[in-house]
C-alpha cells in the first residue's frame, strides 16, 4: 500500500516514501499534534488478517518503547490505516547500517536516509 504525501494517518501527515521491502513501508511524516517529523512504518495489510503476527508487532512496539537507549530507536504510536498496522518511530537523518562494511569501513556514498525499520530496534552507523 503505497501512500502519497499528504495523506493523513490519525495526527500523522505523510511528506514522503523513505523505503520498502516485504516487511512494508517506510515513510517520512510529520506528527500534526506535537509538530515533529517521525518515521511511520506501515506492515502489509496480510499482517492485520495474522492475529498471533499482530500480536507480536504490539508487543514488540509496547517492548521497544518502554525503553530508552541512545541505540535503540523510540517508538511513539501504534495504530492501523485501511487494515494495516503502523509503528510510528523517531526519525533519525544519517546513513544506514547498510552503509558500513563488516569492518566498520564506509562501504557506500553518503546518504540521507533513515536507520534501518526492519525491527524498531536498530543500530545506529557510527564513522
Amino acid at each position: 500500500m503505497a501512500l502519497t504525501s499528504g495523506t493523513k494517518l490519525g495526527p500523522y501527515e505523510i511528506q514522503s516514501q523513505l523505503g520498502a521491502g516485504g516487511m512494508g513501508e517506510v515513510y517520512r511524516a510529520r506528527d500534526t499534534r506535537l509538530d515533529r517529523v517521525v518515521a511511520i512504518k506501515v506492515l502489509p495489510a496480510s499482517f492485520a488478517a495474522d492475529t498471533e503476527r499482530l500480536r507480536r508487532f504490539e508487543q514488540e512496539a509496547r517492548s521497544v518503547a518502554a525503553l530508552n537507549h541512545p541505540n535503540i530507536l523510540a517508538v511513539y504510536d501504534i495504530g492501523s490505516y485501511d487494515s494495516a498496522p503502523y509503528m510510528v518511530c523517531e526519525l533519525l537523518e544519517g546513513e544506514t547500517h547498510q552503509c558500513y562494511s563488516d569492518d566498520g569501513k564506509r562501504g557506500c556514498p553518503p546518504c540521507r536516509c533513515t536507520r534501518s525499520l526492519t525491527s524498531p530496534v536498530g543500530t545506529r552507523a557510527y564513522g
